[in-house]
């Protein structure tokens, strides 16, 4: 099978949403599901309703009430080794090996709090520790030939056109200048290459997440994109479609992100 379709997802709960998940797997049919913020231990995970939806292959990692992810699969894979990020066991990376030798790495880089300052805001210093050690691990394994894609809610939208308002969020967390420039130097640690920015260059607005503040979410359109996927470059010759799906964020009691779908045809893949 050349052709791979990938899902990443920020859920907000995948219990309280996985009528929206099923309704999505069975109009879209991804290969590969990457889902963050699951919100729940493994031993209540959904897990059999994924097998019904054609997920033979599982890994997760959960935790009451906060944060977790998981990968759904279609085809086979192994499951790699991560590092305990910051010292803290808080579920926020899972990594699978396919057999045709890419790599997934799925993450939900912390939020930050909302005061943009470290000495004020643990969470925000959380979040600028945790990218760190993200750009440092790449680096310690950069390879001409690694296959590998890079998945996730990393809640950082890094150009003026990921965000409804350059000039008004620049003081807020997600948008500003450190968070920016901490996330260019995980894409230089890999020569990552942004998909969705691939598919709908620069200066075209580009969104994957709206707050609940809005009543109407779709006529405000205040959006930013915080959910990205990355590949290295032996990989770019095989992007081939991506797209934002608006349709679930419109659902009853949606989740705050849209996902994100990419296809691949890996035909040829070395």
């Amino acid at each position: 099978m050349s052709k791979m379709r990938l899902v990443t997802w920020n859920v907000n709960s995948v219990r309280a949403r996985l009528s929206h998940v099923e309704n999505f797997v069975a109009e879209n049919n991804p290969d590969i599901l990457c889902l963050q913020e699951t919100k729940v231990t493994d031993n209540e995970f959904p897990l059999k309703a994924f097998t019904k939806m054609g997920f033979e292959h599982h890994v997760i990692a959960g935790q009451k009430s906060y944060n977790g992810v998981a990968i759904f699969s279609k085809r086979p894979f192994s499951v790699c080794d991560g590092p305990l990020w910051c010292g803290k066991d808080d579920k926020r990376h899972l990594a699978i090996e396919l057999e045709n030798g890419i790599e997934v790495n799925n993450f939900y880089v912390p939020a930050g709090g909302d005061v943009p300052d470290v000495d004020e805001n643990d969470k925000f210093a959380h979040k600028l520790d945790f990218m760190t050690e993200m750009t440092d691990w790449f680096t310690k394994r950069q390879s001409k030939n690694n296959k590998l894609v890079l998945v996730g809610d990393l809640n950082v939208a890094p150009y003026e056109s990921d965000v409804w308002s350059h000039k008004q969020l620049l003081k807020v967390v997600s948008h500003t200048p450190i968070e920016v420039e901490h996330m260019d130097r995980i894409m230089n640690s890999h020569d990552w290459i942004d998909v969705m920015r691939h598919f709908v260059p620069e200066p075209e607005p580009l969104y994957s997440w709206w707050s609940y503040r809005a009543r109407d979410w779709k006529a405000a359109n205040k959006g930013r994109r915080l959910d990205h996927v990355w590949v290295t470059p032996a990989l770019k010759p095989h992007l081939k479609a991506m797209d934002v799906l608006l349709e679930p964020r419109g659902w009853e009691k949606p989740s705050d992100h849209a996902p994100v779908v990419v296809d691949f045809d890996l035909k040829g893949l070395k």
